[in-house]
């Protein structure tokens, strides 16, 4: 079991999660969407954590010729970002958006917001209660529903101490 604590004012973030070997794949099929929200099976289901090896979010890379594979969790691209390739950090922490309730959504608007909610592609848009940036939400209805957690902003514990 791990908890996930914000690195600068320490307050606990997640409640006792369990790790995953890898991030799940997810269905981006219509039939598997919440009928209520239309948003995505979470990559992550709740409870549990993974991290992503790959590099994900903001910053982004300018397309190039080669071929970019078809990955079911990647981000719905706004219009002048679209075929740009993630540069973000690797080693982000997958997490169920409801297993964070105590971060708050900030910058709700403009192009990096679909019509359901945010795209992830804004970079971080998820704040502790001391108003540091630790985390990306992506929960537009057209994307993938995953919550990464910033793995320089938050730190993990387990009953064998810290991980970070």
């Amino acid at each position: 079991m791990t908890v996930f604590y914000c690195a600068k004012c320490g307050v606990e973030l997640t409640p006792d999660l369990v790790e995953l070997p890898s991030v799940p794949e997810v269905s981006g099929r219509d039939k598997d969407r919440d009928k209520e929200t239309r948003l995505a099976p979470s990559a992550v289901p709740q409870g549990h954590y993974a991290v992503d090896p790959e590099p994900w979010g903001a910053p982004f890379t300018p397309p190039t010729d080669e071929p970019r594979p078809h990955h079911p969790r990647r981000l719905l691209m706004p219009p002048e970002l679209t075929d740009w390739t993630p540069a973000g950090p690797g080693n982000s922490i997958v997490v169920h958006p409801q297993d964070v309730p105590a971060l708050r959504l900030l910058d709700q608007g403009g192009s990096q917001w679909g019509c359901c909610g945010p795209l992830g592609t804004g970079s971080r848009n998820m704040a502790c209660g001391c108003g540091v940036l630790v985390a990306t939400l992506a929960a537009d209805c057209m994307g993938p529903y995953e919550l990464h957690l910033d793995p320089v902003r938050v730190w993990a514990c387990d009953t064998k101490g810290p991980k970070r």
